[in-house]
């Protein structure tokens, strides 16, 4: 999937801040796949701040929708885990996205889909970079450098702990960079924020359950960028 002559966010995303001040509830939203690839399951955690105490968890089980396609992860996850969000029984102030925001060939990546469709502000925290490209991140916790791309901002190269490599952070809807930039650093007790982690675990639990024998879920699959 190629970047377009001319890079930007689509209009309907919102790349200013528009989300309850202070934050006092973030969700995290992961999927897992079954070792066939044939099964998901979409996984939120919600946890509190500033005590990052684990207070809600809702999955969905279904179908994988489409095969894999690079760049095209949120036709994969995002629709079970909008699905999961809304079995929530409050909705979460900021949803941290294990996956690009609005630093994506797109413009729009899965984090945005996800705010986009939910209605709720979003901040796609990736793994990985997709597109762009950065200075060399200072090595202490905190420190991040801009991902530019045709001469835009496009994210936060991110490092949330010492001697560990960083993340990609990028707005996905009604969150600012600078704004994301700090819920990461707020919710981070690892390299990968504590919502995110906790949905992960949460969704592998879901699948070892639903999947019939009880196959580990770790390892399978291929979830794509």
């Amino acid at each position: 999937m190629g970047v377009p002559p001319r890079w930007e966010p689509p209009a309907r995303v919102e790349t200013r801040d528009r989300l309850p001040a202070p934050v006092r509830t973030v969700a995290g939203v992961d999927a897992a796949y079954s070792p066939d690839g044939a099964v998901l399951c979409a996984a939120v955690a919600v946890l509190g701040l500033p005590d990052l105490r684990l207070l809600e968890v809702s999955r969905v089980v279904e179908p994988v929708p489409a095969p894999y396609r690079p760049g095209f992860l949120a036709e994969r996850e995002a629709p079970a885990l909008v699905r999961a969000l809304r079995r929530l029984g409050s909705t979460p102030d900021v949803v941290l996205v294990d996956a690009h925001g609005v630093a994506h060939p797109a413009g729009c990546g899965a984090a945005c889909h996800v705010g986009l469709a939910a209605g709720v502000p979003a901040v796609g925290v990736a793994k990985s970079r997709l597109v762009g490209t950065h200075g060399p991140v200072p090595p202490a916790r905190g420190a991040w450098v801009p991902l530019t791309l045709q001469g835009r901002t496009a994210g936060a190269v991110v490092r949330t702990r010492e001697g560990v490599r960083p993340v990609y952070v990028s707005t996905g809807h009604r969150v600012s960079l600078e704004t994301a930039v700090r819920l990461v650093l707020a919710t981070c007790r690892f390299r990968i924020p504590e919502p995110i982690r906790a949905a992960h675990r949460a969704a592998r639990e879901g699948l070892e359950r639903a999947v019939a024998g009880g196959a580990p879920a770790r390892g399978a699959g291929r979830r794509g960028p």
